[in-house]
């Protein structure tokens, strides 16, 4: 091997291996950011941001590091993951983003803070549906109260044929919760005669699940 040829072998083998070194630790910064995040590590990732951490890195079940502190329910790290520029939309391995996650579980100041900075209210997640209608199966009131007041279209039909207030009569427990959620989507001017895909009506699912308060709700209504 000439000289020439022998520097030029050496100058490839240094960059490759500074390469590796520098994958691994970027690696390793994304891996020290995702626990910080679930953890509820403000300042640990502020730090971790600062050396170059990637906001945008995935795991295994291809979350952010936003997504994987909202699941353990990290308002202060989903704040400074929010604020230095994580995309609330970006989808996990299950079609799941901050915004829809946050709706579905409950999550009121995270699902405010994903609604001003650029949630895509009509979004929809594994099942076809928007935010609003997990939110209103698990009678999760203030969520529903907020979708709403953003703008939501309460009549969205999921893939199982089933709007917000469909869901909240079959899936909920017609107890005072799911009352005042029927009450909330009426109000905002839910169909309330927009039947299932078997041609069931709302008024006839409550009276199969004998929900006497929300048929009540429902008869006000105009519903048949």
């Amino acid at each position: 091997m000439s000289a020439r040829h022998w520097i030029t072998a050496q100058l490839l083998a240094s960059a490759m291996l500074a390469s590796c070194a520098a994958g691994a630790d970027d690696r390793g910064l994304s891996r020290q950011l995702f626990q910080a995040a679930e953890a509820g590590n403000v300042e640990t990732v502020r730090g971790l941001l600062a050396q170059g951490a990637d906001i945008h890195a995935r795991d295994k079940k291809d979350r952010t590091p936003l997504l994987a502190a909202v699941h353990q329910r990290q308002i202060g790290t989903a704040r400074l993951l929010m604020e230095a520029g994580a995309d609330v939309n970006a989808r996990d391995s299950i079609q799941d983003t901050t915004y829809l996650y946050a709706g579905a579980s409950g999550q009121v100041e995270i699902l405010k803070m994903t609604l001003a900075h650029g949630a895509d209210l009509r979004s929809t997640n594994r099942y076809g549906g928007t935010a609003l209608i997990p939110a209103a199966e698990r009678g999760h009131v203030e969520t529903v109260r907020t979708l709403i007041e953003a703008g939501i279209d309460v009549d969205h039909v999921n893939r199982l044929g089933w709007t917000a207030l469909l869901e909240a009569i079959i899936l909920g427990d017609g107890g005072v919760a799911h009352q005042q959620i029927v009450r909330m989507l009426i109000d905002a001017g839910a169909d309330v005669n927009l039947p299932d895909s078997y041609g069931i009506s709302p008024l006839q699912r409550a009276r199969q699940r004998q929900q006497a308060a929300i048929v009540r709700l429902l008869v006000a209504a105009g519903a048949h």
